[in-house]
């Protein structure tokens, strides 16, 4: 008849809690294990011994079982590798052959199942509530009969499941010392996540067997694996006992790598600690409500409630998602027992949501939810993050939501300036056009301007705050992020959805322990992340399943599915491709966006323009085309500037960095620079600054300097607070009578001017550091405060401004490109050929976007 025994329920059986819950999105706090999920060398290690299982794993677990005995300073014949602490429990009591348990309840149920499936008489010492179940010594010793100790087996939970309580180890070692007879199993499962994690198995009594289990300290349930300690002859007696091969070859691997991070252990209990402290204290404030001191990874509950009881409550928690473990099946415990597992604070909020509305509905608060999100995230860089944001950004626009960008750090020399003075990066202007909302530094609260290969000029919430080496930026992070969420916080309360950007790739493991851009900042938003590649760079499919392989376990529940940018071609024959990548990563590709040619919107950095891929609407020199060089300096920034001349049907743009590029241009913009001394120098080196101050005689060609530029036209640059590196001053190429001087405090404005020989408005901003003197210099416009920021010489045709966006002025454009059309002696009628309007390039994407997307999975996913 034993052997037909049902067998207890335990928790953790998510098929079943899912099936009887009616939701796939369930919170376990029925199963104990670690809060923290597994270790993030676990997927690694499992990816490369795959191979190895094409063999027989090691039927001795020859490699693990040694490094047991080393930890424990013990030999190996001592010590049984198993399938889980269940298995070696099974294993150890018919190993035994004791006819007799005592063990103290409540307690694991198995304890006592297993004994009465071996034919054992059961002994069950009833803890008492009024202590909080703690274990009495001398009560547990009167239970002892000395004339039967050599067939008595005490099983004790160290600490006890599902009570907490733990006995010093000193104690414990003492009492079983007294008896020497009698046979002690030490359980310590949940030993390395409690308080007091000190082993029984150090300096083991003869008559003690100590169990572990690294499931529930590794978080690998589903991998299974135990440690038993005990005297040679009877680990020998349970090995003949055990199956051929019973440990698999990865979980043989597991082992060895898990007794050996120590870090991963004091995190788990440091965090275990904090949380469970947490959760005794929502719960014990929940009306009707006792909780019981433990000292482990969970916490055993008493509910006295006028019309529910415990096995109730879980029942209708379990319908809202919420999976608890009645225990009324636990002997020494009733209907009104209940255990809770300590999880992440975001989940123990969710409980305490939960049973709130349980158990005290009038007091319940509506669950504030984070503002709808969704993000996107890149294999790497230049992927399209920032125009498939815009792109969500105009299609949730046309769908009627107030929706907003945000990017927690961007590293650009591409940056614009908002209405009051913030600088920000330009991508993130892109998209706040995309929803027609006024650019906002809390869309980029951090952004990056590299000054040379290791250092950056830092801006935080659109102001400069200095230099900083990365290194040193690094130290930094935790405190920047807290400006960062500031900023994510009262930028998504005024808004109904936010569409986040990451920035590299989420799978840079140089820099995940830093991170506060990609998987952090999701995490922190709630947003699911949609991982972007791009195909027509190549090794799309390969970049998503090794992205996805350098992710850890909550960094991968993150991601909502891939999306394929910039597909040329037939989509249909990707068929084979996607269901592969599902296969290999368990997401599937959301969506392919076909290669959108000549976009019109500003670029996201600089890559495209460092290729020299500019695309204009004259690819080919006509006869009547203009040729504008534009010089490519190592520290380029604000490249954008030239944007609206790409649109020009009469225009040809081309990138120059060699001398012997450069011909006869009909103007030549020398653009923005990050560090203006460093490229000046490299003007000089590399022989482009001969060039052109011979083109500077040529009647025929037009030099233009903006910002950086304009600084290197004059005479002198001058840095006495080394703001680029240098405090030395350096002769500028000569061309304007300027001289200018670097001065610590910024200069970031907007502004509104008149073009003064054209007579044109003009509407741009202002980012420099430098402060510039003329003498003798044709003015071109004045700022509000009547600062000169722009000026000409040699009747107009050499000539430079400190402002940024003038050439997107439509009017403006076409009378500086008639100018040009004029000296070569071709008509010109004033007449406007293009308008710069980012309007219908924000719709075309969206248009193209929304096709290639599974819009309504994406609004599943964003909860809308």
């Amino acid at each position: 008849m034993a052997n037909h025994l049902p067998r207890h329920q335990h928790g953790g059986n998510l098929s079943q809690l899912r099936q009887r819950s009616g939701t796939d999105s369930l919170v376990d706090f029925s199963a104990n294990l670690n809060p923290l999920g597994p270790p993030e060398w676990l997927r690694p290690l499992i990816s490369a011994h795959i191979s190895d299982l094409v063999h027989y794993p090691d039927p001795h677990c020859s490699a693990l079982t040694q490094a047991v005995a080393d930890r424990f300073t013990t030999t190996p014949d001592q010590v049984l590798i198993g399938n889980g602490a269940s298995e070696l429990l099974h294993l150890l009591i018919r190993g035994l052959a004791k006819t007799r348990l005592v063990v103290p309840v409540p307690s694991y149920a198995d304890y006592d199942e297993v004994a009465r499936l071996h034919a054992m008489h059961v002994t069950s010492l009833v803890l008492s509530e009024s202590n909080g179940f703690a274990l009495e010594l001398d009560t547990l010793e009167a239970c002892l009969d000395e004339g039967r100790a050599a067939d008595t087996l005490v099983i004790l939970g160290q600490p006890n499941n599902p009570t907490g309580s733990q006995l010093a180890v000193e104690e414990l070692r003492a009492l079983i010392q007294r008896h020497p007879l009698t046979t002690f199993l030490i359980d310590e499962s949940f030993l390395d996540l409690s308080d007091t994690p000190v082993s029984l198995g150090h300096e083991r009594p003869a008559n003690a067997i100590v169990l572990q289990s690294l499931t529930k300290t590794y978080a690998i349930a589903g991998l299974r694996l135990g440690i038993a300690l005990g005297n040679a002859e009877l680990m020998a007696r349970c090995r003949r006992l055990q199956p051929l091969w019973s440990v698999n070859t990865l979980a043989q691997e597991v082992g060895q790598a898990a007794l050996a991070d120590d870090d991963y252990r004091q995190r788990s209990r440091a965090f275990v600690r904090e949380q469970r402290q947490a959760l005794a204290e929502m719960v014990a404030q929940l009306p009707g409500v006792s909780v019981f001191p433990g000292n482990a990874n969970f916490l055993l509950c008493r509910l006295d409630h006028p019309q529910l009881d415990a096995v109730h409550l879980t029942e209708q928690a379990l319908q809202q998602g919420i999976a608890l473990r009645a225990c009324d099946n636990f002997a020494g415990l009733d209907a009104r027992y209940f255990r809770v597992a300590v999880r992440p604070a975001a989940e123990q909020q969710r409980l305490e949501q939960v049973l709130t509305g349980l158990l005290a509905p009038r007091r319940a608060i509506p669950r504030k939810r984070k503002t709808p999100a969704i993000m996107f995230q890149g294999t790497g860089s230049n992927a399209g993050k920032s125009v498939l944001t815009a792109a969500l950004c105009r299609i949730l626009y046309q769908d009627g939501f107030d929706v907003a960008p945000f990017k927690a750090q961007n590293m650009s020399l591409n940056s614009f300036v908002t209405r009051d003075g913030g600088e920000m990066g330009r991508a993130q202007v892109m998209q706040a056009q995309a929803c027609r909302l006024d650019p906002d530094v809390r869309m980029n609260p951090v952004l990056l301007k590299p000054n040379s290969d290791t250092g950056s000029q830092i801006i935080v919430l659109g102001k400069a705050v200095g230099n900083m080496h990365f290194r040193a930026y690094g130290e930094h992070k935790r405190d920047i992020f807290e400006q960062v969420k500031r900023s994510y916080d009262s930028l998504a309360a005024e808004h109904q959805v936010m569409v986040l950007e990451g920035a590299g790739s989420p799978a840079e493991i140089n820099l995940k322990s830093g991170d506060i851009v990609n998987m952090n900042m999701a995490r922190y938003a709630d947003a699911p992340v949609l991982l972007v590649g791009d195909i027509d760079r190549g090794g799309v499919f390969a970049s998503f399943v090794g992205t996805m392989e350098l992710l850890n376990e909550a960094e991968r529940h993150q991601v909502a599915g891939f999306v394929i940018n910039r597909f040329r071609g037939d989509a249909t024959l990707l068929g084979s491709a996607l269901d592969a990548t599902l296969r290999h990563s368990g997401k599937p590709v959301l969506g392919v966006v076909p290669y959108l040619h000549r976009l019109g919107l500003p670029e996201e950095d600089s890559v495209s323009f460092k290729q020299g891929t500019l695309h204009t609407s004259t690819d080919a020199m006509t006869e009547d085309g203009l040729d504008i060089a534009i010089i490519d300096l190592p520290h380029i920034s604000n490249f954008t500037d030239i944007d609206a001349l790409t649109i020009e049907p009469d225009v040809r743009l081309r990138v120059v960095r060699h001398a012997d590029q450069l011909g006869r241009p009909d103007a030549l913009i020398l653009p923005g620079s990050k560090n203006v001394a460093a490229d000046l120098i490299h003007l000089r080196h590399s022989g482009l600054a001969d060039c052109l101050l011979k083109l500077a005689d040529d009647e025929r060609c037009e030099i233009v300097g903006i910002c950086g530029g304009f600084q290197m036209l004059g005479t002198t640059l001058r840095d006495p607070h080394a703001i680029e590196g240098t405090n030395k001053p350096l002769a500028g190429l000569g061309l304007l009578p300027l001289d200018t001087c670097l001065e610590p405090d910024k200069t970031t404005l907007q502004t509104r001017c008149q073009h003064l020989p054209s007579g044109h408005d003009l509407i741009g901003y202002e980012i420099h550091h430098g402060h510039t003197t003329a003498a003798g210099l044709q003015p071109l416009a004045y700022n509000a405060a009547g600062e000169l920021i722009g000026g000409a010489m040699r009747d107009g045709r050499v000539w430079g401004t400190y402002l940024h966006g003038l050439f997107d002025a439509d009017p403006f454009r076409r009378w500086f490109l008639d100018r040009l059309r004029q000296r070569r002696g071709w008509p010109c009628d004033g007449r406007i050929r293009a308008c710069y309007d980012l309007e219908p390039a924000f719709d075309r994407l969206a248009d193209t976007v929304r096709a290639a997307l599974d819009m309504d999975a994406l609004y599943r996913r964003i909860g809308l």
